[in-house]
């Protein structure tokens, strides 16, 4: 791998590093300031809507599709060309959004039904969720034209601004939080103007940028241009396979709504703590397989894609299965730790634990999608990942059916977690399932030494458990201490088992930090 994309890597992974910490410190703000209550699950919903059109759209589909026709016009056509295009993509995909917008907040109450059913019998809650959504739908508009910005941006080599600019969500969130909800009848009402303000700010932020670039886009209606043609022929296929993970959520939320209040917050608060791995290390390895992948297969190096592929599984599974093992362990005392205090009482601690553990399990799945999916992308197949991703989000509505419905009605406490759990359950699915097609195509041959790699990882990870069980008091012990000694003891056995873990493998042979960083194939 070129010096160039090894930097621009470890430059989007600092920055995503940099996002993910203020993220943590805007929910940790949000837990202490509106706890888990109807309030709180109100505005999650109303968050979580826009929220998953941008995942979907404006970081998942639309960047698939973008990024690659902007870089062949960068190449092969004329600046006026690329210049012209950039216009049409921005008026054409303004003006849809703004459609959408408006459409959006009109039929906010219809979207609450749709998405939050159980919010029909709670009238202000589902009032508080109706409002709230009106006032932060609009950020799919402002986000997506970010999103634009961004490729445009990192097409150009220009790779920290995009990455730094979540930034400005979580710093508007936190002042929204901290300062302005004081201000509203219903504080809550301030993170969804909070969310509004963000999303402005993100897509101010980069317009120097392109200014500096001269490629700021003139926008105009652009449905016949070539080259929008393609970026929508690209983005239909890949839609539902790069999304399916967001797409599960979406349903868990609409399924916690029908269930006690505060189960949508304890989804939120639980999924954040295994988005840090994904987010992080997942995305980061999963951009560099790509166009390696690509590049192997284009020459027909075979042999070579093998060895990137295998990288790939190998260093997932090297990260997601401590990490796993880690979450599912500290899941009450990083939840005492992060969240508790304020409105978080020690209630909100257990339920918000219960779903970290059964989210936590499917951590090793999620990673190993962001490791197998560019397989198939690299060859520039989006069709079979689609058809798995659709059969794994079939599964996952009757895994929430079989396993939500016995904990239910078996008078679990937490049913929520079976949300967590059948989400898990259904990544792994959609893991097998894209692992034993590419196996069956004899697009991907294993190398030898997978028997050795699980021994290593499972001693290595057994050693750490130990020390986690040793080392870790009781939960009650946990909140009985003060703020900053919760935070000193939380990374004092987070060090001293991850350190244990890494000389483990480093006494069986494997460097782990040398080992994850991107090499060359080659």
């Amino acid at each position: 791998m070129s010096r160039y994309l090894v930097k621009s890597t470890a430059i989007v992974g600092a920055m995503t590093m940099i996002s993910r910490v203020l993220g943590f410190v805007r929910d940790v703000v949000v837990a202490r300031v509106f706890g888990a209550s109807a309030a709180t699950d109100a505005f999650f919903l109303a968050f979580r809507i826009p929220n998953f059109l941008r995942r979907v759209f404006a970081e998942g589909s639309f960047a698939l599709a973008f990024v690659p026709v902007l870089a062949e016009y960068r190449e092969k056509r004329t600046r006026a060309d690329m210049q012209e295009l950039l216009n049409r993509v921005s008026g054409t995909l303004g003006l849809i959004l703004v459609l959408i917008t408006a459409i959006g907040v009109i039929a906010a109450p219809v979207l609450i039904m749709i998405f939050g059913p159980g919010f029909i019998q709670e009238p202000k809650k589902y009032a508080m969720a109706v409002d709230m959504l009106r006032i932060t739908f609009p950020y799919i508009l402002f986000i997506s034209l970010t999103g634009l910005a961004g490729g445009i941006l990192n097409s150009h080599g220009k790779f920290a601004i995009p990455a730094f600019t979540p930034v400005f969500l979580n710093l508007s969130m936190i002042a929204a939080a901290l300062w302005l909800a004081p201000l509203f009848e219903v504080p809550v009402m301030a993170l969804a103007w909070g969310v509004f303000v963000a999303g402005i700010a993100q897509l101010v932020f980069q317009i120097p940028y392109l200014l500096q670039l001269k490629l700021l886009p003139r926008p105009r209606w652009g449905w016949a241009h070539e080259g929008v043609k393609r970026i929508l022929k690209l983005m239909i296929p890949t839609i539902i396979g790069s999304q399916v993970a967001q797409i599960n959520l979406l349903v868990d939320t609409v399924i916690a709504s029908l269930l006690v209040s505060g189960s949508i917050s304890w989804l939120y608060y639980s999924d954040r703590l295994v988005e840090l791995p994904l987010g992080v290390f997942g995305v980061a390895i999963g951009t560099v397989l790509l166009p390696q992948l690509s590049r192997h297969y284009a020459a027909s190096t075979m042999g070579e894609f093998d060895k990137v592929m295998d990288w790939g599984l190998r260093s997932m599974l090297l990260i997601s299965v401590p990490s796993f093992a880690g979450l599912a362990m500290l899941a009450g005392p990083m939840m005492v730790t992060l969240f508790y205090g304020g409105q978080f009482g020690r209630h909100d601690v257990t339920m918000a634990s219960y779903s970290l553990m059964t989210f936590s399990f499917g951590l090793p799945a999620f990673m190993l999608i962001k490791a197998l999916a560019p397989g198939f992308y690299s060859r520039q197949d989006t069709k079979t990942p689609v058809k798995i991703g659709i059969t794994a989000m079939i599964a996952n509505m009757v895994f929430n059916v079989v396993v939500v419905g016995g904990m239910y009605f078996g008078g679990f406490t937490a049913p929520h977690a079976g949300l967590a759990l059948s989400t898990s359950l259904s990544a792994f699915l959609n893991a097998g399932m894209l692992y034993v097609t590419l196996r069956r195509e004899k697009v991907y041959t294993p190398l030898a030494g997978w028997g050795k790699v699980w021994l290593q990882l499972g001693l290595a990870t057994v050693l750490m458990v130990t020390v986690l069980w040793f080392a870790t008091p009781a939960l009650e012990v946990w909140i009985a201490w003060r703020g900053y000694v919760r935070v000193a003891y939380l990374a004092g056995i987070i060090a001293l088992a991850g350190g244990a873990y890494l000389l483990a493998l480093q006494l069986m042979g494997i460097n782990l930090l040398r080992y994850v960083r991107p090499r060359k194939a080659g």
